[in-house]
């Protein structure tokens, strides 16, 4: 793993056919120790993480439950997802143990709502530090900038590109990629330049 910020650690799969990385994250908090949408950890970073303690795996959303299960299985962590994308992760074999809802908060992070590429994706805001971790909702692709998934990939594209507008109401400064290249500088005016190529 390697520190992306002060208590925020990063480990990465390279997804061939994406041709970016798919990113997973520790996040270490007085509350309890978070991991977000993880990909198949090494044993060193998995050690790392049983060693340091994880109260809850989050998944932003139903395609990220990745590694959580080994994850889960040796940490005895929870793992929280939005009901709405409960039953396909769990269809994954993905274990649940609770709901992440908008609106609630776990440690630092808020809950917010976005939906469009399926219907329960959520983004995990820390207001303090003007950051957001993002699971489908943006890619960080090309590196500096952001993008969308096909809307082949989407349940509802024009769902998700509202969900992106109201990422502008945030005070933002990062964006922390759960696929590509994280935007760690100047996050809000990345995302005005996504939106300002959106038709609706």
């Amino acid at each position: 793993m390697r520190e992306v910020l002060e208590g925020i650690h990063s480990w990465s799969r390279l997804s061939e056919p994406h041709g970016y990385d798919f990113n997973g994250y520790f996040v270490t908090l007085p509350s309890g120790n978070l991991v977000i949408d993880p990909v198949e950890p090494d044993d060193a970073d998995l050690k790392q993480m049983v060693a340091q303690g994880v109260a809850k795996i989050l998944l932003t959303n139903r395609n990220h439950s990745r590694a959580a299960n080994r994850i889960r299985e040796a940490t005895k962590a929870q793992t929280l997802i939005h009901p709405d994308d409960a039953r396909h992760a769990k269809s994954q074999g993905c274990e649940i143990d609770g709901d992440l809802m908008p609106g609630s908060q776990v440690g630092a992070l808020h809950v917010l709502p976005a939906p469009g590429k399926s219907p329960g994706e959520v983004v995990l805001y820390w207001r303090e530090r003007r950051l957001a971790f993002i699971g489908d909702l943006v890619i960080g692709n090309p590196p500096g900038r952001c993008s969308l998934l096909p809307d082949e990939k989407m349940d509802d594209p024009a769902r998700l590109r509202a969900s992106v507008k109201t990422l502008l109401d945030l005070e933002l400064d990062c964006l922390i990629m759960g696929d590509g290249v994280s935007i760690m500088e100047n996050a809000k005016t990345v995302l005005q330049d996504l939106v300002a190529g959106f038709s609706d």
